[in-house]
C-alpha cells in the first residue's frame, strides 16, 4: 500500500516531469472511480499542469486555465498508481483515468486494479474542505511543539495512533513498525503516557525514516512502482516489517515477533518493552 514515501516520489516524479504541459484530453475508465466533481471534466480539457503536490497519501495535481484553478486528487488507497507509460496491455484493465497530454510525457495513467482509491475534481475550496476532513498533521511538517500536544491528548495504543490519518497523516502499516523500531516503542504503548523526552524519541525516529525513505525512492514491498516504473530500495533497509522469525537486528540476541490484529504488527520483545 502507497504510504507518505511513495506518494512523495510520485508527487517529485511528476513535478519533473509534467509541469507546464497542457492537459488536452481526459478520458474515465470507470465513472464510479471519480468521487466528487465528474461534471466539471470538461474544464480540465486545455488546462496547464503548475503544481503536483502530496496530502498525506494523496496526490494532487495543480492545473490553471485563463487564471482559474483548481485540482486533480488522486487517492492511492490500497494499489494506485500513477505512470507515464503503461508497462504492459494487461494494465489497461484497471486504468481508470488517462490525462493525454502536450510535452515530453504524452499521458498520464491512474492504474488502481482494486479500486479503494478514488479521484476528485476540485476547486479551491472543496480542496481545502478535502484536506480539513481527511487530514491531521503532516508527520513532516508539524513542529515539535504541537506533535506532542497530539500525542499527550491521546490514550489509545501508539501504532494506531501513527496510523490514524485524521490525526498523523500519511503513516500506514510499514513505517508505523519502523518508526517504533528505531524509535524502541512498543506498539500497544499507550500514547498519552508518554514521557517528553520518549516523545521526541518518536518525533525524530518517525522524520527520519519518512525522510530516508522518501531518498530511496519508497519502498517496493508488493506492488509500488513510480511513474516511471522504477522501484522503491528502501525495503532493502526495513529492519522489522514482516521479518517475523528474523534475528533482531540490534544484535540483542532475540528475534522479531509479530503480533496479530487488523495489521500485523512487528516488533522486538527486548527492545520494544511494553
Amino acid at each position: 500500500m502507497p504510504e507518505l514515501p511513495e506518494a512523495e516520489t510520485i508527487a517529485s516524479q511528476l513535478r519533473a516531469r509534467l509541469l507546464g504541459a497542457t492537459i488536452t484530453e481526459c478520458r474515465i475508465g470507470r465513472a464510479d472511480i471519480v468521487r466528487e466533481g465528474l461534471a466539471t471534466l470538461p474544464w480540465y480539457r486545455g488546462a496547464l499542469l503548475v503544481s503536483a503536490s502530496r496530502l498525506g497519501k494523496s496526490v494532487v495535481l495543480e492545473a490553471d486555465r485563463s487564471g482559474e484553478t483548481r485540482y486533480l486528487v488522486f487517492e492511492l488507497g490500497m494499489t494506485g498508481l500513477l505512470f507515464f507509460t503503461l508497462l504492459d496491455p494487461s494494465y489497461r484493465k484497471h486504468t481508470h483515468l488517462t490525462l493525454s497530454l502536450t510535452g515530453p510525457v504524452p499521458a498520464l495513467y491512474y492504474w488502481n486494479p482494486r479500486r479503494f482509491g478514488r479521484v476528485y475534481l476540485l476547486d479551491g475550496p472543496g480542496l481545502a474542505r478535502f484536506a480539513t476532513r481527511r487530514f491531521g498533521c503532516d508527520p513532516l511538517t508539524v513542529p515539535w511543539e504541537d506533535f506532542r500536544a497530539v500525542v499527550a491528548r491521546r490514550r489509545g495504543r501508539l501504532k494506531a495512533l501513527l496510523m490514524q490519518q485524521q490525526v498523523i497523516a500519511g503513516i500506514g502499516n510499514i513505517y508505523a513498525n519502523e518508526i517504533l523500531y528505531r524509535s524502541r516503542l512498543h506498539p500497544y504503548r499507550v500514547a498519552s503516557r508518554l514521557q517528553v523526552r520518549t516523545v521526541r524519541r518518536l518525533y525524530d525516529a518517525m522524520r527520519d525514516v519518512l525522510s530516508e525513505a522518501i531518498a530511496d525512492g519508497g519502498s517496493s514491498v508488493r506492488d509500488f512502482l513510480a511513474p516511471d516504473g522504477t522501484k522503491g530500495d528502501y525495503w532493502k533497509r526495513h529492519q522489522v516489517y514482516n521479518k517475523a522469525g528474523l534475528p533482531c537486528p540490534a544484535g540483542c540476541g532475540r528475534t522479531i515477533r509479530r503480533l496479530t490484529g487488523e495489521r500485523s504488527s512487528f516488533y522486538c520483545p527486548a527492545c520494544q518493552r511494553e
